[in-house]
């Protein structure tokens, strides 16, 4: 099986061509590609593969083998490699996520490469509901008290495709990811678990952002986390509606435009190709 490992500000996948590749059962091939030891080594594994509806698909396997419904990162490499690759040729395309028909605008380089990527990642969905959350359907949840262990947190809840649950903290260099993540992760207000960011406000328009990824454990980057982190600032009051995020593996631009669309710019970087054989 021939595959690309490739990062989008640190957040790393392995890549698969599905134009050329059959992946009989990617939920497998995802755990033993992941492992950082006796594998080849990342955050979980992508699928591009052709689309009735847009100009590719991408489907997306955590470390431990679940599907999510997007990833911000990885659909930046996604867009990368179809243009590198040759599967499309043009500037902006639509990519068929499980968070539905994303867009994307690319950036090539005087070699025409591509190595930066505007994605509209859509509008956030705000309610229990749309997230989802137990509790009346309808309802928002911002700034909502938690109790988690030893401490109470302010919760502010998003969508952005799948669940995120942004938690704003004085220090999120010195925070205790692993301790309060994988709680909040599996709490039972989550009927299909969620993602956790812990976000430290420096300024109305700059954040730095930790997050404990559903069914991968903390990661050096969530782009749609950064999303909601971008939601969850304007809607607690705490920044503006276009910020720099500082994630452990990059910087990415976010901004919630007025018309009610995310928009998300950052890096997407090839690290290498090979063959991997899965038997």
């Amino acid at each position: 099986m021939k595959f690309a490992k490739m990062q989008g500000a640190g957040n790393d996948y392995v890549y698969v061509n599905c134009f050329e590749e059959t992946i009989a059962d990617p939920a497998a091939l995802a755990r033993q590609v992941s492992n950082r030891n006796f594998g080849i080594g990342s955050d979980g594994l992508i699928l591009i593969m052709p689309s009735e509806v847009a100009d590719v698909r991408m489907r997306m396997f955590n470390s431990d083998g679940s599907e999510s419904e997007m990833c911000g990162n990885g659909i930046r490499c996604v867009a990368k490699y179809a243009y590198d690759h040759g599967l499309v040729k043009k500037t902006e395309i639509t990519a068929e996520t499980g968070a539905g028909i994303l867009t994307l605008q690319l950036f090539p380089n005087d070699r025409d490469r591509i190595e930066r990527v505007r994605v509209n990642m859509g509008r956030p969905r705000l309610t229990r509901g749309q997230i989802p959350m137990t509790g009346p359907a309808d309802e928002q949840v911002v700034n909502v008290e938690l109790q988690i262990l030893d401490r109470t947190f302010r919760i502010t809840c998003v969508s952005m495709g799948n669940p995120h649950c942004v938690i704003f903290v004085d220090d999120a260099a010195a925070f205790p990811v692993d301790k309060y993540g994988p709680v909040i992760e599996n709490h039972a207000l989550f009927p299909r678990r969620t993602n956790v960011e812990f976000v430290q406000v420096i300024s109305p328009t700059e954040v730095r952002q930790r997050t404990w990824e559903r069914g991968a454990g903390e990661t050096l980057a969530c782009g749609t986390g950064a999303s909601a982190v971008a939601v969850a600032g304007v809607l607690t009051g705490r920044t503006e509606r276009a910020i720099l995020n500082h994630l452990s593996g990059g910087d990415l631009e976010m901004e919630w435009t007025e018309e009610g669309s995310v928009y998300m710019t950052g890096p997407a970087v090839q690290v290498f190709e090979g063959v991997f054989d899965p038997q």
